[in-house]
């Protein structure tokens, strides 16, 4: 009787252990691909063509438009930047694409308003005419926070969606088939956007091939959300930029504090000798009275005084022998 009660005590724990081993992988593939597609869509449909439609529909002047099209392709690549960081260090990367993704939505929601309320952009220019009237504040305010919305929602999600798709997979060879289908899907939807949604934008209206971005981006949003139980949800590691900052402070409130060459002057021991050719670096690990003001945990301590020295030292060698004869 008890080795009854035993199995099926097991058999549900067994079941479980399946079941959660069976949502990761390649059950998340479809909507981590179908949210890089339609996103992708979203993103590059507007932004390919912006340039005209700041011309078209908001008469401003081709400098002027090349301009803000140029600011805005390099907002798109440096947002990246910052969603990882924030991916990685402060709140995982699947929060950071929902969240990415509703910004972004909410952006091309604002285009799409704009250019389906004629209030929200100046009157066109007059045909037999070269007079234009020029957007108004109001207008320009709109124009710029539904753009600075979209860049953000799409620097948020565009390599953090990558590394939210391959941390699904254990092995690597599934984590590099998981890219190659990761970088063919934004080159085919790039394919798409600068032939079909810009054809819609200038031969249809801009009504309709906004309206497409916007159809799009709710769609990957739905997708990511309809798999986010299946997906495998990595802590944030903690910034690394926080470790140096204490690290340098504790180094600038030491910097009074005598280089010893003894390891037990500082609070742990260490593997790298301290030397005295590099001090200001060696001096955050110096134990002072006031440590428990400044002094960072023993773990960062040594993990950036070995990267500083190793690296000082590394250069030091460089600098006598840069061609590297013995």
């Amino acid at each position: 009787m008890a080795v009854s009660v035993s199995s099926d005590a097991e058999a549900p724990m067994s079941a479980d252990s399946n079941t959660k081993h069976r949502n990761r992988g390649w059950i998340t593939f479809p909507f981590m691909i179908a949210t890089l597609l339609f996103l992708s869509l979203a993103v590059l449909g507007w932004l390919f063509n912006l340039i005209v439609f700041l011309i078209e529909e908001f008469n401003m002047k081709s400098i002027a438009a090349a301009q803000i099209t140029n600011i805005v392709s390099g907002c798109t690549f440096m947002f990246p930047v910052v969603g990882a960081i924030a991916a990685d260090s402060f709140f995982g990367t699947i929060p950071v694409i929902s969240v990415s993704a509703f910004i972004s939505l909410m952006g091309v929601c604002l285009l799409t308003l704009i250019v389906s309320v004629d209030s929200l952009r100046p009157k066109p220019c007059e045909t037999a005419s070269n007079l234009c009237e020029s957007p108004s504040k109001i207008q320009l305010g709109v124009l710029y926070s539904a753009i600075t919305l979209a860049c953000v929602g799409a620097g948020g999600n565009r390599f953090t969606l990558a590394t939210a798709g391959a941390n699904q997979f254990k092995k690597t060879k599934d984590q590099g088939s998981f890219f190659n289908w990761f970088f063919f899907t934004w080159y085919f939807t790039a394919a798409i956007s600068t032939t079909s949604i810009v054809y819609a934008e200038e031969n249809i209206s801009w009504t309709f091939g906004f309206g497409l971005c916007l159809a799009a981006n709710l769609l990957g949003f739905l997708a990511f959300l309809s798999g986010k139980r299946f997906y495998k949800h990595e802590k944030p590691l903690g910034s690394p930029f926080t470790s140096l900052l204490r690290v340098i402070l504790a180094a600038v409130h030491k910097r009074k504090a005598e280089i010893s060459i003894d390891n037990k002057d500082y609070h742990s021991e260490s593997k790298a000798v301290p030397t005295k050719s590099f001090s200001i670096l060696e001096i955050f690990g110096v134990s002072t009275r006031d440590d428990h003001r400044t002094r960072p945990s023993v773990d960062i301590e040594e993990d950036n005084r070995s990267m500083f020295t190793s690296s000082h030292r590394s250069t030091a060698k460089r600098a006598e022998n840069p061609f590297g004869h013995s």
